[in-house]
């Protein structure tokens, strides 16, 4: 088996889990009316023995952690986001020079993504580096017990409690699925309190439909630097990516602030032309480089007390909004990876 970087300790899987905190986690989950009834409806869409799926769920546990960080945080009343704040926590000297590491120890692999994906070297990094710091941040909740704690358990204060626990009992049937044909043991695997998993932090379903056997050594590990790789770079062409096309576009606006709005208000979605923007009042400053046919939208970020920034952005920033949905987190990636491409061609 090639997951040991990732594999929790060696203890019996029916052992009590830990929790983040290091408190021990609470009781077990397998005698429970909704999981037995979660492992009769799985077993039989599937075409599984129901004995089968209990099995693989009787080491999971409640985490009490868990609970308590999927809850939305409490905003400061009167506080704006920031994209200067955001930016330095994310853009700064200790990422970009494991960013440029990252880059050099695996070159190979990020070159054949690009060609083979489209989706260039740099914004692989970018998302690889914002997600794990390139693994130095992997998590430390066994998957199962997170899963399972969101699955069964979601707290109920949350203002989309049964919408979110639906998610989160369809994303463990993917894991325990996806264990299952690649022969892990589902109480094995440690990640986010949300189930994240590997070095680009993807979800069950997103590991099952993205994820890239890109060492072609048989099997799809995300804790492996070049099947994440492969994995992100097939995420995000799998999200409309499309090859050679910029991301987004610096922009300077000289129209009325109602028009401004007006475009704002359309979303992030691309659905205005480069004439349309013009007419508006806004100039793209690279538009001798944008092909035609190319539609773009107009996406403001807060900036605290200072004027908000704004870009227009094409198919290419809503790929990267599908995988995390913050425009904040979007732009972030794509100056990362640049940051990290200057220092590495500057050497």
């Amino acid at each position: 088996m090639v997951l040991q970087r990732h594999l929790a300790p060696s203890v019996p899987d029916s052992a009590p889990a830990v929790s983040h905190g290091g408190a021990p986690a609470t009781r077990a989950l397998a005698d429970r009316p909704e999981v037995r009834r979660f492992a009769e409806d799985m077993a039989r869409r599937n075409g599984m023995d129901e004995t089968a799926v209990r099995q693989m769920l009787a080491s999971a546990r409640i985490i009490r952690s868990v609970r308590t960080l999927v809850l939305p945080q409490a905003l400061t009343p009167g506080a704006r986001k920031n994209w200067t704040a955001y930016r330095t926590r994310f853009v700064e000297p200790v990422r970009v020079r494991a960013g440029v590491q990252f880059w050099q120890e695996h070159a190979d692999a990020l070159q054949r993504a690009q060609e083979r994906f489209g989706v260039p070297a740099s914004i692989i990094a970018g998302v690889i580096g914002m997600e794990t710091l390139y693994g130095q941040q992997l998590g430390q909740f066994r998957v199962l017990d997170a899963l399972a704690t969101l699955a069964f358990d979601f707290p109920r204060e949350h203002p989309r409690a049964e919408q979110r626990q639906q998610y989160f009992a369809r994303e463990l049937e993917e894991y325990l699925l996806t264990a299952r044909e690649q022969r892990i043991a589902p109480g094995s695997l440690r990640g986010s309190h949300s189930g994240d998993m590997g070095l680009p932090q993807f979800m069950p379903s997103s590991w099952a439909r993205y994820g890239v056997d890109f060492d072609g050594d048989g099997h799809i590990d995300l804790w492996s630097p070049s099947d994440a790789i492969g994995s992100v770079a097939n995420y995000l062409q799998g999200h409309g990516w499309i090859a050679g096309l910029p991301a987004h576009y610096e922009i300077t606006h000289r129209g009325s602030a109602h028009e401004l709005q007006r475009l704002l208000d359309a979303g992030i979605r691309p659905s205005f032309t480069q004439a349309e923007l013009r007419d508006a009042g806004v100039d793209l400053d690279q538009q001798d480089d944008i092909p035609d046919g190319i539609l773009l939208s107009l996406i403001a970020l807060e900036n605290g007390a200072s004027e908000p920034i704004h870009i227009a952005g094409t198919q290419n920033f809503l790929a990267l909004t599908k995988y995390n949905p913050s425009r904040y987190y979007a732009l972030a990636v794509i100056q990362l990876g640049q940051a990290i491409e200057r220092v590495r061609l500057a050497r």
